[in-house]
């Protein structure tokens, strides 16, 4: 579907921004393996997510949708049903990395995990290589790529150093984790904690401390059973970035954006926004904090000029699916931006490293791509012309921005795919613009 957004005069008003994509999978991950029926309020009812409520149905658990929240009724931690046929993920990496870490433990039984034509080219060799130290049985297509077999084992304990930084990767191991006397992943920088945080609410035994520099070692032990209270799930961080980077870069805007989820793991975009001078958070939790709960906060938007930055290796993970949107900001900005440390945007929907700076240029910026990374010049803004999403969500979110804030707009080709993680994101710009 092609659509195109003009060039906007201002956007004013309030909205909440859809809910949590990565808390939402996590949510009814953990609800499904719960021994007693858990509540889950503003789960976010995108394609992803929905996903993940159809795998845990084919696994046994019953999802009782209600107003405004869903009742989920799982078999408990270790009596997954073996589905009929394979476990379709559709475009969810999310569900194709975690979801493995509860199946490995389901003794002698085997799962196939498929998806969409984007996921056939996402490697899954990251998580297949700890959960065969664990003793788990792991086969995929040549090696590192769906579909792909899990077959569940009596798992050994081990300590796992992640070799590139991934709350995904980390995640499945933790979850694996759960039916052995101890197991620790090391991470050598912090990523989104939000699996830590449910693992503690579930009433699991976790423990974590602080490495030397940033790394930080997780440590989780064997569980009887999962018990979880209700869960709310704040508006996501991500989705709202989009928002956020159409306020500051549109001129005669000022946003609300209301209830947006405020872990410190998952702002590292507001943090790197705010050095390039545009907003803050009213109110946000401190780096290296860490309870069961989920914080969230009102952020106020304004339009505002920008400096050029540099976004360093270490931010990386804190800011990984925000990371185009840096680039666009760039192309805005005073000077230089530069991102680096960050190949693992080449494995995402798409090579977002290449497609952003190639579709950026078609917009008339300067932008050279890096292997890790890219470098944009700032402009003082784009031309405007077509854009092409290639089937990512994130890059059809971008292109509407970029369109906004643009001289003479921009046609998204393929902007049916922001309904993966933002569904009704153009009826939102619809409704702010002036």
């Amino acid at each position: 579907m092609r659509r195109r957004f003009a060039p906007s005069e201002g956007l004013r008003g309030s909205v909440r921004p859809p809910s949590d994509k990565s808390i939402s999978h996590r949510a009814a991950l953990f609800a499904a393996m719960a021994s007693e029926p858990v509540v889950v309020r503003n789960y976010l009812d995108a394609a992803d997510t929905r996903s993940t409520l159809d795998a845990i149905r084919v696994l046994g658990a019953i999802v009782e949708p209600r107003d405004g929240e869903l009742m989920i009724r799982g078999g408990g931690l270790r009596n997954a049903n073996v589905p009929s046929g394979p476990i379709d993920v559709g475009n969810a990496g999310t569900l194709m990395r975690l979801l493995p870490g509860w199946l490995s433990f389901q003794l002698d039984k085997s799962f196939t995990l498929d998806g969409d034509e984007s996921i056939r080219r996402r490697p899954v060799d990251r998580i297949a290589e700890p959960l065969r130290r664990m003793g788990a049985g792991f086969e995929a297509r040549d090696g590192r790529f769906p579909p792909f077999t899990v077959t569940g084992a009596a798992l050994s304990s081990i300590e796992y150093e992640l070799p590139v930084a991934s709350a995904q990767v980390k995640s499945c191991v933790l979850l694996a984790g759960l039916t052995t006397d101890a197991t620790t992943v090391i991470e050598p920088i912090p990523t989104r904690d939000h699996t830590e945080r449910l693992l503690m609410r579930a009433r699991a035994r976790i423990e974590r401390s602080r490495l030397d520099g940033d790394g930080i070692s997780t440590t989780v032990c064997n569980a009887d059973e999962l018990e979880l209270d209700a869960i709310e799930v704040p508006a996501d961080p991500s989705s709202a970035a989009f928002l956020i980077a159409a306020g500051v870069l549109v001129p005669r805007s000022r946003l609300l954006l209301e209830g947006v989820g405020a872990n410190w793991t998952r702002t590292g975009f507001m943090r790197i926004i705010e050095r390039m001078g545009a907003i803050a958070l009213t109110e946000h939790e401190p780096p290296g904090s860490f309870s069961e709960h989920e914080p969230a906060a009102d952020i106020d938007v304004s339009h505002g000029p920008l400096d050029g930055t540099t976004v360093e290796p270490d931010e990386v993970p804190l800011a990984i699916d925000e990371l185009p949107l840096v680039a666009l900001l760039g192309c805005f900005a005073e000077g230089e931006t530069v991102v680096s440390g960050a190949a693992e945007l080449r494995v995402k929907e798409s090579d977002r490293i290449a497609a952003v700076a190639e579709g950026l240029r078609g917009l008339g910026g300067d932008v050279e791509a890096l292997q890790d990374g890219f470098v944009v010049r700032g402009t003082g803004g784009l031309r405007g012309g077509h854009f092409d999403a290639r089937g990512d969500h994130r890059l059809a979110l971008l292109g509407a921005v970029a369109g906004l804030a643009s001289r003479e707009g921009v046609e998204v080709v393929g902007m049916e795919a922001a309904d993966v993680s933002y569904p009704g994101f153009a009826d939102d710009l619809a409704r702010l613009s002036r």
